[in-house]
């Protein structure tokens, strides 16, 4: 049925269901396969069209992006920090994880807003 439903000659796949936080039992998952045959990709791109990237929420931008890095993902630009007014400051980094796709990695202080 997978090789039928997919066009992948032979698949197989391996995968998890990830339940979205707050999203309550019922809620949706987020998919993750993995093929046992996979096709070479080119690089990835934040400003492709269509799905571009996944953002997370980390506690600690710099020490989720060294996370990424040491499984082998990497970055793409600078850790940056922006005062949103209103908001807070929000620090983000564009990485790819170990397969290159793009994801945003991104943590949000209120501290300005209380001073």
């Amino acid at each position: 049925w997978l090789e039928e439903a997919t066009g992948v000659p032979n698949a197989h796949i391996r995968g998890i269901h990830l339940r979205l936080p707050e999203c309550g039992p019922e809620g949706p998952t987020l998919e993750i396969f993995q093929y046992d045959q996979e096709e070479a990709r080119s690089p990835s791109a934040v400003n492709w069209p269509g799905f571009a990237h996944i953002a997370f929420a980390v506690d600690d931008v710099k020490a989720a992006l060294e996370a990424v890095r040491m499984a082998g993902g990497g970055a793409i630009g600078n850790v940056v920090s922006l005062f949103v007014a209103g908001v807070g400051t929000v620090t983000i980094v564009y990485a790819t994880d170990p397969e290159g796709n793009v994801i945003e990695l991104q943590a949000w202080s209120k501290e300005d807003l209380e001073q």
